[in-house]
């Protein structure tokens, strides 16, 4: 298949070092031609639920009921560090719109959601061999890893927004089968073009009102460990938080590949909107176990930043997106971000994490990946 008329993203020619024998050069049979079992992605009987917390009692008039909503809050991250709330304020209508815009999006050619490569200074056929990258991480940190040196041409989506696979992987545990837009809401610059006018107003209208709600939620947690929501108002702005839409395509080896390789969340708080075709799987009493979707929820999680803060408190936990055969999956996630300078110092005594700051820890998350494969987190800052 011609990938300049397509959508889909070049995974088997652009990594085929991964799928290669090295003592012949073929492909791996087991890994393209061996019919693999989805795993436990399809089998209802091995899915979990999440804790459900119906969070418009928060403005229940009932006192007793609003602090039970509250007391839900803070158990299910000090427990689980993931739970689930109904109730949310976000219409059916919105979040049906914004999957509609997702699929619009994401079946764009791919040249056009991708940067244009110069045609004088990269062969493209050598890009398509694996012998040279040019994507972008799918970490959810945002970084990019792409030591390629060629001229490009700005996308009609912006700058940086579009990643796909993870071009600092050695093995297929560190790929990913999957591809996002990782916008800032500082700028809808992914969405400005004339022809995804319709994209930009649903993508503000989910962002304000999933925005408030990560509001309201880290409130009630700072407020259970005895502090105001001060820190969280003046360093985590509107400019200072992002919006990823992802797109998990259906995989040939799904046994063999993650979705979405397992990883922690380098902020204080995630907000997910997923669809009903499943995949996300989460780490409790060291086994990993599959959430039932749920597509009229939405799925909150701690991370790295609020374990931090909270000086362990609440639990930033380990989580990875399962890949599916048959079908392709979205979901929309907003990360609640406090600017690059702003200081993530234990409210708790004594402390278990040295003081640092966001950017610090953003640079040494980069730094590992390129090094070693994946993210090591929170452990480089123990004191």
């Amino acid at each position: 298949m011609d990938f300049a008329s397509t959508s889909e993203p070049p995974f088997e020619k652009a990594y085929r070092t991964l799928f290669v024998d090295k003592q012949d050069e073929s492909i791996k049979p087991h890994l393209f031609n061996q019919v693999l079992d989805d795993g436990d992605v399809d089998d209802d009987d091995k899915k979990c639920e999440l804790p459900l917390i119906d969070i418009s009692q928060l403005n229940d008039y009932n006192k007793e009921r609003c602090l039970e909503c509250k007391r839900e809050i803070v158990r299910a991250s000090k427990e689980w560090g993931f739970f689930q709330v109904v109730n949310h304020g976000i219409s059916r209508e919105v979040l049906v719109k914004t999957r509609e815009e997702q699929v619009k999006l994401f079946r764009q050619p791919f040249e056009s959601k991708t940067k244009e490569i110069s045609r004088s200074r990269l062969d493209v056929k050598k890009m398509m061999s694996g012998s040279i990258t040019n994507s972008i991480s799918s970490s959810t940190d945002g970084s990019c890893s792409s030591n390629n040196k060629v001229e490009m041409k700005k996308s009609i989506f912006g700058d940086d927004i579009y990643r796909w696979g993870a071009p600092t992987a050695t093995s297929l545990d560190h790929f990913s089968w999957s591809e996002a837009f990782h916008i800032p809401l500082s700028s809808y610059g992914a969405a400005s073009h004339p022809q995804f006018k319709d994209l930009r107003f649903t993508m503000e209208e989910f962002a304000m009102k999933v925005s408030s709600l990560a509001e309201r939620i880290v409130e009630i947690l700072a407020e259970s460990l005895g502090h105001g929501p001060e820190f969280f108002k003046e360093n985590c702005l509107p400019n200072t938080c992002y919006l990823r839409l992802n797109r998990y395509p259906p995989c040939p080896l799904p046994s063999q590949v993650f979705g979405l390789m397992p990883h922690t969340d380098s902020d204080f708080l995630t907000v997910l909107y997923q669809d009903h075709v499943g995949g996300l799987q989460l780490v409790k009493n060291g086994s990993w176990i599959t959430i039932k979707p749920n597509p009229d929820v939405l799925v909150i999680n701690i991370g790295d930043l609020f374990q931090a803060w909270s000086n362990d408190v609440y639990k930033s936990i380990e989580h990875r997106v399962i890949a599916n055969r048959q079908v392709e999956r979205y979901s929309a996630a907003y990360f609640y971000c406090p600017s690059y300078d702003t200081v993530i110092r234990s409210c708790v005594e004594p402390p278990i994490y040295r003081d640092f700051n966001f950017k610090e820890y953003r640079e040494q998350v980069q730094e590992d990946v390129r090094a070693v494969g994946y993210k090591v987190g929170l452990l480089r800052f123990l004191q």
